[in-house]
């Protein structure tokens, strides 16, 4: 229970100076894994945190479980119609070619053969996460279609990416040291996803609808429909895992039947789910400074900084610019949406996953996956953390010019 009272008590000491702190881009994610780290380095920690353990895993996936059903309900309706062809663009063509772009430098960087292993390493490492970069979603110096844009893109992208990490992680599972892989390991993956969009179309569809049609025919009331919007997740989740299933993916699909309903429900009724996802996130940032202390106590490949720097930058601004030809958009705005692509919450939860899934039969493969994804989650705090706000003013700047340019 110390990890509970020194986790919450660095959270409620950061709300006191939030304001403050944000001048130096101190967010809670930045002050929580600080925490995290200066807790549970050395031999002798203050906290313990065990990350191999089956209710580790089970944990994880719950609380992903709640945040993927969050993001799916965040996609605003009106971005999502006015910028359909840029969210296109980003996510069915852009996404896919930085995946790809992120085995093919896990191949060149780690020649070993094992391309399940570096595929997960994509997997891991390619989806967005606004969290380094969070004062964005309010900063008005920024064009309100842009940050659109990117809440979009980082609400669906890990979804979109989670049936390919699932599928990565059994090839790396079924592998080992063998270059063949395990039909049955991947057939039983297919299987897993194909039962996840079961029960998440059982739970979130007529989920959505009854909590709708109830509170239209006023037999409930507010805190009821928010309890009940906070179930569904849950709800899919476990009929996923009775199933055999998949639980965030089930997850993840039912945010996306339950949002169209949501729309007739109060605006207030999703906060409770929202602020339980805010508040489970920041306890996985916590834990993150725990794995920053372990990917660095034992042997640490160098390569994995190489690999974390070019996920960060070309990996994905590359494949953006590509994707953003011939859309109408000026060079600033195609070079604000190429770099703003942060690593947050998803790979830590990702890399976490494979790491557990991993640790008993390869530790070296679980290390690794442990590493890349530590390094780069660091490195986007520093690189999206610290350069977004001077971006964001020099983005203004030149808009400005541009407009009274115009006007003259």
């Amino acid at each position: 229970m110390i990890a509970l009272v020194i986790s919450m008590g660095t959270l409620f000491a950061w709300a006191l100076v939030a304001g403050r702190l944000a001048r130096w881009s101190i967010t809670a994610p930045v002050a929580m894994t600080a925490a995290g780290v200066v807790l549970t380095v050395g031999p002798h920690p203050l906290v313990q945190i065990g990350l191999t353990t089956s209710d580790a895993e089970r944990a994880v996936e719950i609380i992903l479980a709640v945040l993927l059903f969050t993001d799916a309900t965040h996609v605003p309706p009106g971005v999502v119609h006015a910028q359909r062809r840029l969210l296109v663009r980003l996510l069915l063509l852009a996404l896919p070619l930085t995946f790809a772009a992120g085995v093919l430098t896990g191949g060149l960087l780690f020649p070993a053969g094992h391309w399940w292993l570096v595929a997960l390493f994509a997997a891991v490492t390619v989806p967005v996460d606004l969290a380094p970069a969070a004062e964005l979603i309010g900063d008005t110096r920024l064009p309100s279609w842009l940050r659109g844009v990117l809440t979009v893109e980082s609400g669906l992208n890990d979804g979109l990416l989670a049936p390919v990490f699932l599928l990565c992680l059994a090839g790396t599972e079924a592998h080992g040291e063998s270059l063949a892989p395990d039909a049955s390991s991947l057939g039983d993956a297919v299987a897993a996803l194909l039962w996840a969009v079961v029960a998440g179309a059982v739970v979130g569809k007529p989920g959505g609808v009854l909590l709708r049609r109830a509170w239209l025919a006023g037999w409930t009331r507010p805190a009821a429909v928010r309890l009940g919007i906070l179930a569904l997740p849950l709800m899919a989740y476990a009929l996923a895992i009775v199933l055999d299933g998949n639980g965030f993916v089930a997850a993840f699909v039912a945010g996306l039947l339950f949002t169209p309903a949501s729309r007739a429900l109060p605006a207030p009724a999703l906060h409770l789910l929202e602020d339980t996802g805010t508040l489970l996130s920041l306890a996985l940032w916590f834990v993150f400074g725990k794995v920053v202390t372990q990917a660095f106590a034992g042997d640490f490949d160098p390569r994995v900084v190489a690999y974390a720097a070019l996920s960060l930058t070309v990996v994905r601004i590359v494949p953006v610019l590509i994707c953003l030809v011939g859309s109408g958009l000026d060079r600033a705005d195609r070079l604000l949406l190429a770099w703003l692509g942060p690593r947050g919450l998803a790979s830590i939860v990702f890399g976490l996953l494979a790491f557990i899934s991993l640790a008993p039969a390869d530790p070296h493969a679980a290390d690794l996956i442990g590493q890349v994804m530590t390094m780069t989650v660091l490195m986007s705090l520093v690189l999206h953390g610290l350069t977004y706000g001077p971006l964001a003013e020099h983005y203004a700047r030149a808009r400005r010019r541009a407009t009274g340019a115009d006007a003259n």
